[in-house]
């Protein structure tokens, strides 16, 4: 990835800021956009921190309907915080606007900026060291799904089309082996029979979708850990990030997908597939957290699906990485030659265990419902 400066002269040009410039320092220069904190020095208020990001467009093709997006589900969250008399300022991510109204800006280099508000005192993690923190994170995207419950879903963009339609997934993964581009389809009739055993999962909640019993909702199609900041001094999850791939979806995508990465006993490119499992207690405390806040918001039917959500996803996941593993390798980043098929078999090990702790899953989400 090319490395991404920024010009100050074009902050002062498009950003009515006050203070005077201070520096700036990078804070996620990571695969997708590139991250900058700008600080600025004010004699009454001390430093004040924004958050510069350019856009990549390679990525995101249509950067204006990306950021209607965005600012759309900011400003209604910002409603929602300030009626709650929470602090928006801490609790959401801001769009801030340049001096013509402009939700970003384009420089001499036809690159896309946006500038965020700066969220102090806070901190993001990459893995689970602690349950509370997984309770925590969970609350952090439960409130992002209640206070969205209400949100005109008809006027989001459908920023990457298809992205969790797991039959449309299911197809090109028969297209794939049908094509067998480099010959790897020999390779792994196991993976392959395992996958055509469980292509009626694929359709269920579609399913449920198209008969009108799961209601599309605003999902976030990113719920990792480390997109939760959470505070320094109580450790509560205060603010969801990274909102760029919000879109419409099924409120069970986030919550399947949270479970497929945060409550896996083992690394997600784990080699010995002995090492992988569902943690029952990480489900439960995520199972916990997450109705504690998103359950009045949530219908009957999107509570029982939840542990089938799980299975699911990691399914979908599993499939990907195996398509990707069939046409060479050429959507996800690898390390290895064989890095997608090993992604494949550690999320199709996960579906398994998946499978014979349903009941115990089911079970769990029940009580947890039923004690709210």
């Amino acid at each position: 990835m090319q490395k991404i400066t920024f010009d100050i002269e074009d902050i002062y040009e498009n950003y009515d800021l006050s203070g005077e410039y201070a520096g700036y320092y990078v804070i996620n220069n990571g695969h997708i956009n590139s991250t900058f904190v700008i600080d600025y020095k004010d004699e009454k208020d001390g430093i004040k921190s924004y958050v510069l990001q350019h856009i990549n467009t390679h990525v995101f093709k249509k950067p204006d309907q990306l950021m209607e997006n965005i600012t759309a589900v900011s400003d209604h969250l910002r409603k929602k915080i300030l009626e709650e008399g929470g602090d928006p300022e801490r609790e959401n991510l801001n769009v801030i606007k340049t001096k013509n109204g402009a939700t970003f800006f384009i420089d001499a280099q036809e690159r896309h900026w946006r500038l965020y508000n700066y969220i102090s005192d806070s901190y993001t993690c990459q893995r689970i060291e602690d349950p509370k923190t997984f309770y925590n994170a969970a609350k952090a995207f439960g409130h992002f799904q209640c206070r969205l419950a209400d949100f005109p879903i008809q006027t989001l963009h459908e920023t990457i089309p298809n992205f969790h339609h797991t039959v449309w997934r299911f197809e090109n993964f028969k297209e794939s082996i049908e094509k067998d581009v480099i010959n790897r389809v020999k390779t792994v009739k196991p993976e392959i029979d395992f996958a055509f055993k469980r292509e009626e999962d694929a359709g269920v909640l579609l399913a449920l979708a198209d008969r009108g019993q799961l209601p599309l909702r605003v999902t976030h199609n990113d719920t990792k850990l480390n997109n939760v900041m959470f505070d320094v001094h109580t450790d509560e999850g205060i603010c969801v990030i990274d909102l760029d791939t919000v879109m419409p979806g099924l409120s069970l995508y986030d919550f399947g997908d949270s479970i497929r990465f945060g409550a896996n006993t083992a690394e997600e490119d784990e080699k010995d597939i002995s090492k992988v499992s569902l943690d029952l207690e990480l489900y439960e405390t995520y199972v916990s957290g997450y109705l504690a806040s998103a359950g009045k918001s949530l219908n009957e039917l999107e509570i029982e699906c939840l542990p089938f959500s799980a299975k699911l996803l990691t399914f979908e996941c599993g499939l990907r990485f195996l398509t990707d593993y069939l046409d060479g390798d050429v959507y996800f980043k690898t390390a290895y030659d064989d890095h997608n098929l090993v992604r494949c078999r550690t999320q199709f090990a996960l579906v398994e265990d998946i499978e014979k702790k349903m009941p115990q899953m089911v079970e769990i989400t029940q009580r947890v419902y039923k004690e709210l």
